[in-house]
């Protein structure tokens, strides 16, 4: 049994919860309010959740889900995650986030910047690029013909096995895009950002489709650079 943090209570934070729980593991949940504010949430769970602060989540968990705006990603705790797993659901909208130079000249990622934040802990990029109503949905036993699967990227590889290996007891199988500054390939507006999960590429509320493994690669694989874009529509926030 496997003790999942979340530093980070929101929308995909709380359906990752709800698949952990329901895989039988233990969650602690935090937000930037407070545990006494995620009551509802925590009971919603059931036996399995408990809320704590940031701080304590981090220390509590086998495995970090740091799943909050970008732009605050330098409140994560450091100290606390020396050693641990770390994923990072997060994703850069400069109309939240404000502007940051070197993820608008592509020279480093979301994930780069938190692992330099965290420099002793493995983070696996994860969770980022699917909409949290067919997150929810899409999870299924493993050989069932209408699996899904998810893309993580990270540095570690024990980590990313270990991530492999709960993506798994929660009903997804795995796309490995390598180390964490391929994390790009499923950022926003990209051909891996939300739309292979959708039963309407144009209206994500109109449900989920099942994305198999070469679904997500292939999807991956096309991505381009936003320098190597032109006149593309930004895809909504899939958080």
């Amino acid at each position: 049994m496997t003790t999942w943090a979340f530093i980070g209570s929101g929308n995909i934070g709380s359906a990752v919860a709800r698949l952990a729980v329901d895989a039988g593991h233990d969650v602690v949940m935090s937000n930037s309010r407070g545990p006494e504010t995620l009551t509802e949430l925590v009971g919603r769970l059931g036996p399995r959740a408990r809320a704590a602060t940031a701080t304590d989540a981090a220390r509590a968990g086998d495995v970090v889900v740091v799943t909050i705006p970008f732009k605050a990603y330098r409140d994560v705790p450091a100290d606390e995650l020396a050693g641990k797993v770390v994923i990072d659901t997060m994703n850069y909208y400069p109309q939240r986030d404000g502007q940051v130079a070197e993820l608008d000249d592509e020279s480093t990622t979301t994930s780069e910047l938190l692992q330099a934040h965290l420099p002793e802990s493995k983070v696996v990029k994860g969770f980022n690029n699917i909409f949290v109503g067919h997150l929810a949905a899409l999870g299924r036993p493993a050989g069932d013909p209408d699996r899904s699967a998810l893309a993580i990227a990270g540095d570690d590889a024990a980590a990313k096995q270990t991530v492999t290996s709960l993506l798994d007891a929660i009903g997804y199988d795995t796309v490995d895009l390598g180390p964490l500054a391929q994390g790009w390939r499923t950022q926003r507006d990209t051909a891996a950002y939300g739309v292979m999960y959708a039963a309407d590429p144009q209206d994500w509320s109109k449900g989920p489709q099942p994305a198999d493994a070469q679904t997500v690669a292939a999807a991956a694989a096309s991505s381009k650079r936003y320098r190597d874009m032109a006149d593309t529509p930004e895809t909504p926030d899939a958080s």
